[in-house]
């Protein structure tokens, strides 16, 4: 996505210092604009995977309307993708993506809508069984058997991994945000588009092994203390940038003048974004996950009781 907004074209030339952020006319306010961000590839990459789990779903509806079983849950599956999906739509081609350009704390906010409302509920929308019921049989047949060969399903068992999917999501939360990275993103398109893809796809490995089917196959403790450290870590990086007494990235003074907003408070608003609502997403996954395991927990006791007894009576 192109990241910058060419503020040439919209203000005077700004002398790069905090104090022109309070000497703008509001004329020369009046001429910033931000529009919609309508990347082509990202507009088609969105629309083909909506489409495509639309199709999948009204297949596997009909199917289990067959069988008379899950249709509920394709339902919430549908939903949870839905707003999944909407969130992506927001953060990648809304006005957000393009003040983004311009504000920290707007591209925090971005990051954050990704990472943490778009990836899990993309996750409980289970989309990847989805999108192979939108193919023709034999692709669907053979892409079967592509995802059941040893050298992919062991390649998944890596990536998918507990500490493995931890440590990825972690790597890509700080690196990026150092400042030599972070101004790469917003200087090439093409390392910025790296950047999203790097946030967007270590979110998805990560909440799958705290929220998905890699949470079921476990007992709960690992998710629980995925998400703990993840909050901690990321408190921490929203701490250092909230409370650094310099600017981290100079290319956002230039833009923050043009609209009149002291660009170390900018950072700092962003900082703050990363590290309390942040870190309260985490903290409530991680509640979720407690009550979900502990509602099985109450539920095993039970079932293991019906079973003696059914065999004590000589029940099959």
């Amino acid at each position: 996505m192109t990241r910058h907004i060419r503020w040439a074209a919209c203000v005077p030339l700004l002398p790069s210092t905090t104090a022109a952020a309070h000497v703008l006319s509001d004329a020369d306010r009046a001429t910033l604009s931000f529009g919609w961000s309508l990347e082509p590839w990202v507009v088609a990459l969105l629309a083909l995977s909506i489409g495509a789990y639309l199709i999948g779903y009204a297949r596997l509806r009909r199917r289990s309307r067959a069988q008379r079983r899950g249709v509920g849950a394709r339902t919430q599956h549908l939903l949870a993708f839905a707003g999944g999906w909407s969130a992506l739509l927001v953060a990648l081609i809304s006005p957000l993506d393009t003040l983004s350009g311009a504000l920290f704390s707007a591209h925090m906010v971005q990051h954050e809508s990704m990472m943490l409302i778009a990836a899990p509920l993309c996750v409980a929308g289970r989309p990847l069984a989805v999108w192979m019921w939108a193919l023709p049989r034999g692709a669907r047949l053979a892409l079967g058997r592509l995802v059941r060969a040893r050298w992919f399903a062991g390649t998944w068992r890596c990536l998918s991994a507990p500490l493995v999917a931890w440590a990825l999501h972690a790597v890509a939360l700080w690196a990026w945000h150092a400042p030599t990275l972070f101004e790469a993103a917003l200087a090439h398109p093409a390392v910025h588009a790296l950047q999203h893809a790097s946030f967007l796809l270590s979110a998805l490995i990560f909440w799958w092994t705290v929220t998905g089917d890699g949470a079921r196959r476990g007992n709960g403790g690992h998710a629980m203390l995925s998400l703990f450290t993840t909050m901690v870590h990321t408190s921490a990086l929203g701490a250092l940038i909230t409370l650094a007494p310099d600017l981290w990235y100079p290319s956002y003074v230039e833009p923050c003048a043009a609209l009149g907003i002291d660009p170390l408070h900018d950072q700092q608003l962003g900082g703050l974004i990363m590290w309390v609502p942040g870190a309260m997403a985490y903290l409530v996954g991680g509640l979720l996950v407690a009550a979900r395991w502990l509602s099985r927990a109450d539920r095993q006791p039970a079932f293991t009781h019906d079973a003696a007894r059914a065999r004590e009576e000589g029940a099959p």
